[in-house]
Formats: C-alpha cells, sequence, structure tokens
C-alpha cells in the first residue's frame, strides 16, 4: 500500500468512525444548524433515550467533530446551578482537518530541529508536545470530567486518535488494553526519526490525564509497546 493510498484509508475510517451512523450523522448536521445545543434538546428532537444522545455527542466530540463547554444557569462557566454541557461544531466541514496536505517547508524544519536537538532531548519534546495536545483534546470532549474506566477510556483515545489519522482501534489483551495504530500520519518522517513516535505515546497519556481519574493515570504507565519506524510490524500504546 503506498502512502497517499493509506493516508485514504485512513480518512475512510476515521469518516466512516464518526458519520457511519446515520442518526449520528443528522445530530452533527443539528448541532452544526443549532450552536450550543444540550444532550437534552438533542435527546428531544430525535426522540432517543438520553443516553443515546450523549454517546453519540461524545462519539462526534471524541473524533475532534464537536467541542464542548460547561455553562452554568446564568450563563458563565463558574456560576451557581447544575451546569450543563453545550455542543458546537468545531470548523465548517469535518474533512478538512483529515485531508491536510503535508508541508514539506515544515518537514525539512522539523528534520533540522531533531538533528539539533539530538534523539533524547528531542524524544522528551515530542512526548511532552504529544502529552499537552492530548490533554487539550480531552478538555475539549468532557470538560472537568475525569471518570471513565481505563478500558472506556482507551476505546475513546483509539477512536480520537482514528480521528487524526492513525486508524486506531483499541485491543483488550487479558489485563491490559492497548491502542493500536495501523496508519502513521507522519508518514516516511517517522521511519527516519523514530523519535516522533514519542508524540503518539505522549497524546495517549495527555488523553489518559483528561479522560481518567488522577489516581488510575498514576498508577498506569503508558509504553510504547511496538512501533512499524523500530521495524515491528504495528504500532501500539499498552497501558
Amino acid at each position: 500500500m503506498t502512502g497517499s493510498d493509506s493516508h485514504f484509508s485512513a480518512t475512510v475510517s476515521a469518516v466512516t468512525s464518526a458519520f457511519g451512523d446515520p442518526t449520528r450523522r443528522e445530530i452533527y448536521l443539528f448541532v452544526r444548524a443549532n450552536p450550543g445545543v444540550t444532550s437534552t434538546e438533542v435527546a428531544t428532537r430525535f426522540s432517543l433515550h438520553p443516553n443515546v444522545a450523549r454517546h453519540h455527542l461524545e462519539r462526534l466530540s471524541a473524533g475532534g467533530y464537536l467541542e464542548v463547554t460547561v455553562v452554568r444557569p446564568d450563563g458563565s462557566a463558574a456560576g451557581a446551578g447544575r451546569p450543563s454541557k453545550r455542543f458546537r461544531v468545531v470548523g465548517n466541514d469535518p474533512t478538512l482537518d483529515l485531508l491536510t496536505r503535508r508541508d514539506d517547508l515544515l518537514v525539512l524544519l522539523l528534520r533540522e530541529a531533531l538533528q539539533l536537538l539530538g534523539p533524547e532531548h528531542a524524544e522528551r519534546m515530542a512526548e511532552r508536545v504529544g502529552e499537552e495536545y492530548g490533554r487539550t483534546l480531552a478538555e475539549q470532549m468532557s470538560p472537568g470530567e475525569g471518570q471513565r474506566s481505563l478500558r472506556t477510556a482507551m476505546h475513546v483515545i483509539a477512536d480520537t486518535l482514528t480521528a487524526h489519522g492513525f486508524a486506531a482501534h483499541a485491543e483488550d489483551q487479558g489485563t491490559a488494553t492497548a491502542v493500536v495504530a495501523d496508519h502513521c500520519p507522519f508518514g516516511a518522517a517517522a521511519a527516519e526519526y523514530p523519535v516522533l513516535c514519542a508524540v503518539d505515546r505522549g497524546m495517549v497519556n495527555g488523553l489518559l490525564a483528561g479522560l481518567c481519574d488522577e489516581e488510575t493515570r498514576r498508577r498506569t504507565p503508558v509504553v510504547l509497546s511496538s512501533s512499524r519506524a523500530r521495524g515491528d510490524d504495528r504500532c501500539a500504546a499498552s497501558v
């Protein structure tokens, strides 16, 4: 499979994961037309159980298609009263971010920067950047909430990574759970600079920090158990 073929496959996988369900597609269009709606309003509009409506909204949020804000009854982010989650579409077209083209100049700049930093410092930087980005994604999905089980969180993370071009899925392996990526959005750059794999590990770390409670996060280190860039037959991050 060529690089363009695998990128296309990852794009199709990401879009199918988020929009393969017809109800979810209609919900996305409804949110786009009505920014700031709540899950209750979505449930009422489509005659769904509230839990089902929340599930669809969370899948769209995990994929990076919706952003979530928590608003109090007085309209503030930190006022009194029971808060409600409000959903808005991120951008105008769910395929734009998935179909972005690699900028050759930026790739050249990245290569030069990695060479100047050296492998040890570059890996620390790559993991830190990935973790910060993962935390940001988790905050957009569920601001103020971090109570998912580890297994559930890893499945949400797989959906999120798929939306970012990794074509990922979660695998339960006995007492461990792994997120396996069937595609690398870094392409040939990762094969030349395997240190970029630290970004994947960092993103999983950051997403876990936002999706699970702090105690669970502390006792579950993320291990990059395999990497194509290092000669393995697949890329996987396990906890």
